[in-house]
């Protein structure tokens, strides 16, 4: 370093690099002009040194000033490490000292290079001033503030670049650090400690490192790829070296999860490369199947943009002329466009599986480059030396006119028409046929090596010319067929094709496109492709076929001759054959051709709409061909007969009613592979008969329905799993199956550890339940009626986990729930439902504070139904009747069921504030007397063991007077006035029941199930109680029974049961096994108490009044319970014969042939 001829005063140095710093913290554009002044000062405070001498007589010297100038700076510095990120001033303070540790390191370089440094390149001025600020920023990264951290981490960051060479105990220690650093509980930290590290690849010797100790690049990819943060991936990604070691793991961040990193890939990591071709072929596309098929839309212009640079490196190889002329010569390509899209195909598979990955790019480019379409022109020349990727830019560039409607683009490019484009399909099916020939004659001659490889590039040729010729075919599904002689030429042509008994299989689906697009109406369709498949099963010609051309549609009588041969009952699809006399190789021919014979079945009837009655010609195929195949043992033979004949069922009822037990009995017997196609067919049927399976008998349905959840629950194979997930998903979507228990059943399978591999299914129940709960507000009802249930199942799952597994908790499986069931995103809510499906959350919260009163919940169950609560959605313009049911669940939980836990209490009390705060208006006008006789409130009060208020009337009416237990379902609505409560007070029934209710001694409560304590409509009640009441008007009173909507607890009787259980008969049992709190079993005859309970009074306070006989309403009421109570109890004894008559008459026909269903 250059000495100054001035001294310097140490005591100003700090007050001068003071003013420095506080000139580069308010702008970048002033740091080079303070990097020279900084360092004039740093060089004459350098100057200032001291000699001493040690005890041993040696001289050493002592740098004063570079000490001194060392402290100031870092005194400065010191400012700085304690502000977060954010203030620009601070940014730019450790951008400034980068650039100058930079600027140091130049100017050394520069000195070397002259010649003129006098001092040891191991101890400079330099070395020592970096050594000492690395050795000050390495101290900050173990403090407790964050920000030093953060702070240190950045400026090393920086600094790290141009620190130059430094000892090996300084790299050991920043190493380290760094790499520490990379566990830090901040994002930033971690960020900036891969990219300081990220700096240190290169500086690693292999041999000088431990054995199994990992290198800074293996730590880095590692944080690439597990790293929770997107921040700290991006860092890493962004600083990664490209390498061949680095770039698999690299290019799986085309997959990441955060949208920036994916969008990054493609625009800052991977323009790196510079040409495609240092990515593999499988490289290559997956990156490109990623980017262009990326939900985003910022990734996939992002993608778009790199195919267009990628396009003109292509375009600007050097070497282009070579490959010029394996393309051909044409004119009309002056700019070479044509040609370099066609040497940009090369870099894909086309001929493979990277053919679609093909055609995505190439539409990729024509929306990015929209110049490049309008330079197309196909010569004479261009169709005569037609390559793969030739073929595939024709058929692009067709489609993509047609989808943009540029008609005059295409006229503009000189397409061939109609008769010529025969032609050119006609030549390629000839180039293919020899390509046949050659490998026929190949594998009859060829012997060893050579022929072996000769043999693979025949078959190579073979398979680029079925590429060809299958893009032909599709470019003539876009021509203008009404040239009625290159019609019948390409009919002709493609006729051949079909009845060609080695045409490659991809292209049968091809010929049958075609074949539709030219054939006047689909019957016409059939019968060629079944005179087709009579010439390849038979030996002798089929005339007339060419005759179809002329037949208009209304002619159907006139059919040709093969036809009516076929149509007529003397002749058969297929002469009966011997397999037994055959020889082996005349069973595989023949096994062969029945595959090709199925294959076609199975073209045609995908794209046939009609019924099967319509093309009775279809009736010889199924007979002869697709009946006696599915018999068959061969697995392939089977599969593809089954496809056939699940198609032929989509048109035909009477069919698919017949067959549909022998698709049920192939799906429990067949392999995995056959396995899928046949659950695939089985889906199908129901989704298409849906009427017949699922509507007509409710028995059927629900084995249907069983069957379908026994599957999915017992499937092993995943891919059988997800078809049948998916299946099922599809009927509930249609809302042809509603029950519960079908959404429990997916809802568990969603969070399942034994599907975590399973990602297709996955996927389908993640699209699923958001697209059905939003769909409707009725939908999310029933999503949150399953709550509870879904919940304890969870609960149950989780702790039968293995060490191994692991799945989210049941209070995340919780907030799932009461985000499908949020009523703000349903999307399809209309006034007609705000009174009922629509208000889910509050039926969920009123579920779950009735769980709340269950004892047998344990602290953690308690904890999270408090927790849920306090994230539901609760309307402001909520009927007063639900306020006044969530109301009572609230007041009485401390006092009937407290909370012991102070957590819990904490959180439940949370809501009850909330609650209380926002409908207080409506709690002051709401009287708890108006509600006592409705039902669904009266079964809160038995449910929390409080008796209800006396019941008053809110509206006056001048109707005749009618005692209050004679109308047992009045609404307060249409209760009449002169009705006033019995104001006398009289002794009670029993002494017992002199205490109050709040400490009579509750009977146990069982868990609420899914639908308890729901909310139901008024207007319904409105008028049931109307109705009644005209019915009781005129009624004399005789015996009284139990009112259901006003109980009273009496010493001895059995609790009314909790709502959703039956009234009458034993009361069921919770799902802990435990029906009461109590340990003292009720007798039996208590329990018929609860049916027909002596008279209760109205009111808490005992009146006295005069019993009445019963009415006819009450007598029918009663009635009423008692025949709900024999229904109930013969619910599942099998039906009468009359019942089964009636049923049968029902039945639409072909219904009977599912008997067998019913028995599986």
């Amino acid at each position: 370093m250059a000495k100054s001829n001035d001294p310097i005063d140490l005591e100003t140095v700090h007050e001068a690099i003071a003013t420095i710093f506080d000139q580069v913290q308010t702008s970048l554009a002033n740091h080079k002009k303070n990097c020279v002044a900084l360092y004039k000062l740093h060089l004459r405070a350098a100057e200032v040194a001291k000699p001493t001498q040690k005890k041993n007589g040696a001289t050493t010297t002592k740098f004063v000033g570079e000490r001194a100038f060392a402290d100031a700076f870092l005194d400065m510095l010191n400012r700085v490490l304690e502000m977060k990120k954010g203030p620009a001033a601070a940014d730019r303070i450790v951008k400034f000292v980068g650039s100058y540790v930079q600027y140091l390191n130049e100017k050394v370089l520069q000195e070397q290079e002259k010649g003129g440094s006098a001092e040891d390149d191991s101890d400079t001025t330099t070395s020592r001033f970096v050594a000492r600020i690395i050795g000050w920023l390495l101290q900050g990264f173990s403090a407790k503030n964050k920000n030093v951290r953060f702070r240190c981490l950045h400026l090393v960051s920086e600094l790290i670049s141009h620190i130059g060479e430094v000892d090996e105990d300084t790299y050991s220690l920043l190493r380290e650090g760094l790499i520490e650093r990379l566990n830090d509980k901040e994002t930033l930290i971690r960020a900036h400690a891969a990219a300081a590290l990220s700096k240190l690849v290169g500086s690693e010797d292999p041999d000088e490192m431990e054995e199994g100790e990992q290198s800074v690049l293996d730590i880095l990819l590692e944080v690439l790829a597990t790293d929770s943060s997107a921040e700290v991936r991006r860092a890493s990604l962004l600083n990664v070296p490209l390498t061949p070691a680095t770039i698999g793991t690299v290019l799986k961040r085309t997959r990441d999860v955060d949208t920036t990193t994916r969008k990054i890939m493609y625009t800052a990591v991977l323009p790196k490369l510079g040409h495609p071709r240092q990515l593999s072929l499988v490289q290559r596309e997956q990156v490109i199947k990623d980017g262009l098929g990326d939900r985003e839309p910022g990734v996939r212009v992002a993608a778009g943009k790199l195919l267009t640079k990628w396009f003109d490196v292509i375009l600007a190889e050097a070497d282009a002329a070579q490959e010029d002329d394996a393309l051909g010569a044409w004119e009309g390509d002056d700019s070479g466009l044509m040609k370099g899209l066609i040497r940009f195909l090369s870099l894909f598979d086309v001929i493979g599986s990277g053919e679609a990955i093909a055609v995505d790019t190439l539409g990729s480019i024509f929306v990015t480059r929209p110049d490049i379409p309008e330079a197309f022109a196909f010569p004479e020349s261009y169709w005569q030396n037609l390559t793969p990727e030739s073929a595939v830019l024709a058929r692009v560039f067709v489609d993509h006119c047609i989808k943009n409607g540029n008609e005059t683009r295409l006229e503009a490019a000189a397409l061939p028409v109609v008769t010529a484009f025969a032609f050119h399909i006609q030549e390629g099916y000839n180039r293919l046929l020899s390509a046949l020939e050659n490998i026929d004659n190949a594998r009859a001659t060829g012997v060893g090596q050579e022929s072996i490889d000769d043999q693979e590039e025949l078959e190579e040729e073979l398979a680029k010319r079925e590429v060809i010729l299958s893009e032909l075919l599709r470019m003539a599904l876009k021509l203008d067929y009404g040239d009625e002689i290159g019609r019948r030429k390409v009919f002709t042509v493609v006729k051949e094709m079909l009845a060609h008994p080695q045409l490659p299989p991809g292209l049968i689906e091809r010929c049958v496109d075609v074949l539709k697009e030219i054939m006047p109406s689909e019957r016409d369709l059939i019968r060629v492709v079944v005179e087709i498949i009579v010439e390849l099963r038979e030996t002798e010609e089929v005339e007339g076929i060419d005759d179809l051309l002329g037949i208009p549609e209304d002619q159907d009588a006139d059919i040709s001759v093969a036809t009516d041969a076929i149509s007529r009952g003397g002749r058969s699809v297929r002469k009966p054959r011997d397999r037994d006399a055959m020889s082996a190789e005349e069973k595989r021919n023949v096994d062969m051709t029945d595959i090709r014979c199925l294959m076609l079945c199975t073209a045609v009837l995908e794209r046939v709409n009609g019924s099967f009655e319509d093309n009775s010609t279809l009736e010889g195929i199924l007979t002869d061909l697709i009946v006696p195949s599915v018999k068959r043992k061969e697995l392939a033979i089977r599969e593809k007969a089954l496809v056939s004949l699940g198609l032929c069922c989509l048109i035909a009822k009477n069919m698919a009613l017949r067959s549909f037990q022998l698709f049920i009995g192939q799906v429990e017997s067949s392999p995995p592979e056959l396995k899928v196609q046949v659950l695939k067919v089985l889906l199908d049927l129901l989704i298409v008969y849906d009427q017949e399976f699922f509507k007509n008998s409710e028995a059927i349905a629900q084995q249907i329905t069983g069957f379908l959840i026994q599957s999915l629950q017992n499937e092993d194979d995943p891919a059988s799993q997800a078809i049948v997930c998916t299946g099922i998903c599809k009927l509930v979507l249609a809302g042809i199956i509603t029950e519960p228990n079908v959404l429990i059943t997916l809802a568990l399978l969603y969070i399942s550890p034994s599907t975590v591999e399973n990602q297709e299914l996955r996927q389908c129940l993640s699209y699923f339940f958001p697209v059905y709960s939003y769909a409707s507000a009725s939908n999310q009802s029933r999503i949150q009626s399953i709550f509870l249930t879904a919940y304890d199942q969870a609960k149950k799952m989780q702790d039968d986990l293995d060490e191994d597994q692991e799945m989210i908790t049941p209070y995340d499986f919780g907030l799932m729930i009461v985000d499908w069931s949020d009523p703000t995103k349903a999307v399809q809510v209309t006034e007609k439902e705000n009174s009922g499906p629509q208000m889910a959350h509050v039926e969920l919260a009123i579920q779950l504070l009735g769980a709340l009163y269950d004892e047998d919940r344990s602290d953690t169950d308690r904890k999270s139904f408090c927790q849920v609560l306090n994230q539901l959605q609760i309307p402001a313009d909520l009927a007063h009747r639900s306020i006044h049911k969530l109301d009572l669940l609230i007041s009485h939980l401390t006092e009937q069921c407290p909370i012991e836990n102070a957590a819990i209490q904490k959180i439940f009390a949370r809501f009850r504030t909330k609650f209380k705060s926002q409908f207080q208006n409506q709690l002051k006008e709401i009287k708890p007397s108006h509600y006592v006789k409705e039902e669904d409130v009266a079964k809160i009060y038995e449910y929390i063991a409080i008796e209800p208020p006396q019941a008053e009337e809110p509206e006056p009416r001048s109707e005749p007077t009618v005692s209050r237990s004679e109308s047992v379902d009045e609404t307060p609505e249409s209760a009449p006035a002169s009705a006033p409560p019995v104001a006398e007070p009289e002794p009670e029934p029993e002494p017992t029941e002199s205490e109050p209710p709040s400490q009579k001694k509750r009977a146990s409560r069982s868990r609420p199930s899914n639908q308890t304590i729901s909310a139901q409509s008024d207007q319904t009640a409105i008028s049931e109680a109307q109705s009644d009441e005209q019915d009781d008007v005129k009624i004399e009173p005789e015996e009284e029974v139990e009112r259901p909507s006003t109980p009273v607890k009496k010493k001895g009787t059995k609790r009314a049961p909790a709502p959703g259980t039956p009234r009458g008969g034993e009361r069921k049992r919770t799902r802990r096994g435990t029906a009461t709190r109590n340990s003292k079993k009720v007798p039996q005859e208590d329990e018929e108490e609860v049916v027909e309970e002596p008279e209760r009074p109205p009111s808490p306070p005992p009146k006295k009044r005069a019993t009445k006989p019963r009415t006819k309403t009450q007598a029918r009421t009663s009635n009423g319970r008692a025949n709900s109570k024999r229904k109930g109890a013969s619910k599942s004894a099998p039906d009468t014969e009359e019942e089964k008559e009636n049923a049968s008459l029902r039945e639409p026909a072909g219904e009977s042939d599912l008997s067998a269903v019913e028995s599986e």
